[in-house]
């Protein structure tokens, strides 16, 4: 049997890559995604397709309820969500999203017995998040082998983030020499129930500039 690898699957097209390096590299993939309370379902939709289309050994959905906490334009509706890339943190964060969805993914991997959990965090073309930073994932794992069975029994849960450091364009070539199909993905913070994207908010700016910077066309159906 292969060794298992918990994957954090948003339906983003970060997230695909990670799922499909971790499939080319052998692993057995357990998708995990969350319904956190996120104004648009269109994520979770394309991120249960991304599972089956590259051969999750299965796909897991926890719901979270942050949008009882607020204090995000993706949790909010009152919040209206930003369509250009202003200074300092934007309203898209979400408080302790990231925390969250890793100590999930922990837990799941205890119970699974696996020795990774593949994260699609990014710090080069991202949005000013505090949780996507190299830090941030130093001072998780850090933690990990503090937290769990596991690590107490000398067999730690590796946290790793394949695309901390890659560009956009550079994520894109990389899935696409894996033959993954961003068609499938959904990147918009405003997306509709087809999963058609808005063409204007800051996940939309960073997708589009990344194709076209990676010389390959865009598949994003627009409204």
């Amino acid at each position: 049997m292969p060794a298992r690898a918990v994957v954090l699957l948003s339906g983003g097209m970060d997230s695909a890559t990670c799922l499909a390096l971790a499939r080319d590299q052998g692993w057995s993939c357990h998708t995990l995604s969350f319904d956190y309370g996120q104004r648009h379902r269109a994520e979770l939709a394309a991120a249960e397709g991304l599972a089956a289309s590259l051969g999750a050994a299965d796909h897991r959905v926890l719901r979270l309820d942050l949008a009882a906490i607020g204090g995000s334009a993706l949790t909010d509706p009152l919040i209206e969500v930003p369509e250009a890339g202003g200074s300092g943190i934007p309203v898209t964060y979400v408080p302790a999203r990231n925390t969250l969805f890793l100590s999930c993914a922990l837990g799941l991997a205890e119970v699974l017995d696996a020795d990774v959990i593949y994260a699609g965090m990014n710090a080069v073309d991202y949005s000013g998040y505090p949780d996507c930073r190299p830090e941030y994932l130093a001072a998780f794992q850090a933690m990990a082998d503090l937290a769990t069975r596991r690590a107490v029994e000398g067999r730690p849960v590796r946290i790793e983030a394949p695309l901390i450091d890659l560009s956009k364009a550079e994520i894109i070539l990389a899935g696409n020499a894996l033959g993954l199909d961003f068609g499938l993905t959904v990147s918009c913070y405003q997306a509709d129930d087809e999963g058609r994207a808005c063409g204007r908010c800051d996940a939309c700016s960073l997708r589009r500039a990344g194709f076209a910077a990676a010389g390959l066309e865009d598949p994003t159906r627009y409204q």
